[in-house]
C-alpha cells in the first residue's frame, strides 16, 4: 500500500506503507512544495543568500561502526567541495569510503564527526531545505516504482517536485530517447532487466530538475552507446545548464570524459583532490613497450628496481619488456641499457591516463607519505 504525509504544510512524503504502518521513502520522493517558482523552475540557491558558499561542502567528516576492539572507521578526516556548475568524480577502490561519504552528504547516513553541506546549508540539521536543491541515484535497483512505466516514473518524480509533467513531455520523451527507453516507455518496470532499472532510475533522478544530482555508478548496466550518451548528458547538466555533478564511479574513462575534478579515496581517506588533469600529472611517466636483441641477463634486476621493468616475454629473436620512465629520466633509462651491452631493437611509448593515475594513487606499496603530503586535498 502506498500512502503520503505532509509535514508543516511544506514537506511531502510519498511512499511505501509497510503493515507497521511505517512510511518508507525513496530520496527523490522527499518534496519541499515551495522549491519551485511560479513558472515551474528549479530554485536559484543564489536566490537564497547562498551565492558565495560552494554546491557541495564536506569537511572533517568521520564515521565509525561499533565500540572497543570491534570498531571500524568507515572513513577519517573527509574534506572536499564542489563548486556550483562542477562535474567531480568520487573515485576509490571497493572498501574506500565513497558510498559512505556519498550517503553522508546526502544526510542518509549520520556522521560521527563533521558536517556536510548543500550550499550551504547543513544537510543533517535543515534537511528539507538542502533537498530543495538534490536528487539523488543511489546504486541498487530501488530508486523507483517498479509498477509504473518508466513515463509514468518520469511524470511522477517531477510532479513531487513541483514540475507541471504535461509541461515536460517532450523533454521527457528525449530523456528516455538517449538512454534507449522510448520504445518501453510504458511497460512497467517490474518486467525490466537490472541495466534497464538503473535507465529508469537515472532518467528520474533528471527529471527531478534539481541544481545538484548525486550520482552513485550511472554507468553501471549501460552498453557503450548508452554510456556515451550518458557522458554527453552529464557534460550538458554543467556546461548547458550549470548544474552540479558529484558521481561515484570505477569507470575511468567516464570520469576522465566528463569530470572537471576528482576525489580520491582510499582506505577511508582522501589521498587527492584534484583537476583530473593534475591528478594525471601527478605521476608524470610514460609507459615503454622495450624490444631488445638478445635476452637482459645481468641488466634485469636493475631495470626492475629503477624503472619497474616487468611483462618480460623471451622471443625468437629477443626479449620484450614494459618499463616505467618518469618525465626527464627516458635518456637515464637508454644509457643504463647501453652500459649493460644491451642492444635496443625498438621502443614505443604510452602517456600515463587517470587509471594509472588512480592505481599508483591507491595501491599501498606505490605512495610514500612524502608524495601524499604534496597532493592537494580541500
Amino acid at each position: 500500500m502506498h500512502g503520503r504525509v505532509t509535514l508543516h504544510g511544506r514537506v511531502t512524503l510519498h511512499g511505501r506503507v509497510t503493515p507497521g504502518g511505517l512510511l518508507l521513502v525513496p530520496l527523490q520522493t522527499v518534496v519541499v512544495t515551495d522549491s519551485r517558482d511560479g513558472n515551474g523552475s528549479a530554485v536559484d540557491p543564489a536566490r537564497t543568500g547562498a551565492t558565495e558558499a560552494p554546491a557541495v561542502t564536506v569537511r572533517d567528516l568521520r564515521k565509525t561502526y561499533g565500540s572497543g576492539d570491534d570498531r571500524v572507521v568507515a572513513v577519517e578526516d573527509v574534506s572536499f567541495t564542489v563548486d556550483r556548475g562542477e562535474v567531480v568524480g568520487l573515485l576509490g577502490p571497493n572498501g574506500a569510503g565513497k558510498t559512505t561519504t556519498l550517503k553522508a552528504a546526502l544526510g542518509l547516513l549520520v556522521p560521527t564527526v563533521g558536517t556536510c553541506e548543500v550550499f550551504g546549508t547543513d544537510v543533517h540539521k535543515e534537511t528539507a531545505t538542502a533537498y530543495r536543491h538534490v536528487g539523488a541515484m543511489l546504486e541498487g535497483a530501488r530508486n523507483v516504482y517498479w509498477r509504473l512505466t518508466p513515463r509514468e516514473n518520469l511524470s511522477f518524480f517531477a510532479s513531487l517536485q513541483g514540475i507541471d509533467p504535461r509541461s515536460r513531455r517532450e523533454a521527457h520523451d528525449r530523456l528516455l530517447e538517449s538512454l534507449d527507453l522510448l520504445d518501453r516507455a510504458d511497460d512497467a518496470v517490474n518486467d525490466f532487466s537490472r541495466g534497464m532499472k538503473g535507465k529508469v532510475a537515472l532518467a528520474a533522478t533528471l527529471a527531478r530538475e534539481t541544481p545538484v544530482v548525486f550520482l552513485d555508478e550511472p554507468t553501471l548496466g549501460l552498453d557503450v552507446e548508452a554510456t556515451r550518451d550518458l557522458r554527453s548528458r552529464i557534460r550538458r547538466l554543467a556546461d548547458e545548464e550549470g548544474r552540479t555533478v558529484l558521481l561515484s564511479s570505477h569507470d575511468m574513462d567516464t570520469v576522465q570524459a566528463v569530470c572537471d575534478r576528482a576525489v580520491v579515496m582510499n582506505e577511508g581517506r582522501v589521498v587527492a583532490a584534484d583537476a583530473v588533469e593534475n591528478l594525471v600529472g601527478l605521476f608524470r611517466t610514460r609507459e615503454y613497450e622495450v624490444t631488445v636483441a638478445g635476452t637482459l641477463g645481468d641488466a634485469r634486476e636493475p631495470l626492475e628496481s629503477a624503472f619497474e621493468a616487468r611483462g618480460f616475454r623471451e622471443m625468437a629473436d629477443g626479449t620484450q619488456f614494459t618499463a616505467t620512465v618518469p618525465e626527464g629520466r627516458f635518456y637515464d633509462f637508454v644509457d643504463r641499457l647501453r652500459e649493460a651491452g644491451v642492444e635496443v631493437v625498438a621502443v614505443s611509448a604510452r602517456e600515463t591516463d587517470l587509471e594509472e593515475a588512480f592505481l599508483r594513487l591507491t595501491r599501498r606499496d606505490g605512495v610514500d607519505g612524502t608524495v601524499r603530503a604534496e597532493v592537494r586535498a580541500e
